[in-house]
């Protein structure tokens, strides 16, 4: 998965939309044969009702990591919560936050472990 993403930063490099970076990257995954499912369904499940609040988690890789993709100046707290959040609401408990708008792409990775 981090090998894809860097295939698609080395392709690409910084100052492209989120959107950009995803749709490459899937389809890098396709490339490799990882499984994984894009812009899957996050509901919330609030006092025995599971509702949808219109959360989305950007690709879920083989049903065990959430890759949530960010093309900003500089990750923040914000970020971090944000996947935090996904992984607690999905039962998922490794997530990596990636993101490409760095020079580096190393220095736009940030894992997470519940």
């Amino acid at each position: 998965m981090i090998g894809c993403a860097i295939e698609v930063h080395k392709a690409l490099r910084p100052g492209l939309l989120k959107s950009a970076y995803q749709q490459c990257l899937c389809h890098e995954l396709r490339l490799n044969d990882i499984g994984f499912h894009v812009e899957k369904p996050l509901p919330i499940d609030y006092k025995g009702c599971r509702l949808d609040c219109g959360y989305r988690m950007d690709i879920l890789v083989e049903d065990k990591i959430i890759l949530e993709l960010k093309s900003v100046v500089e990750l923040n707290r914000v970020h971090e919560a944000q996947i935090l959040s996904y992984m607690k609401l999905a039962n998922i408990k490794q997530g990596l936050l990636i993101n490409f708008n760095v020079t580096l792409l190393k220095n736009g990775l940030k894992s997470f472990v519940l």
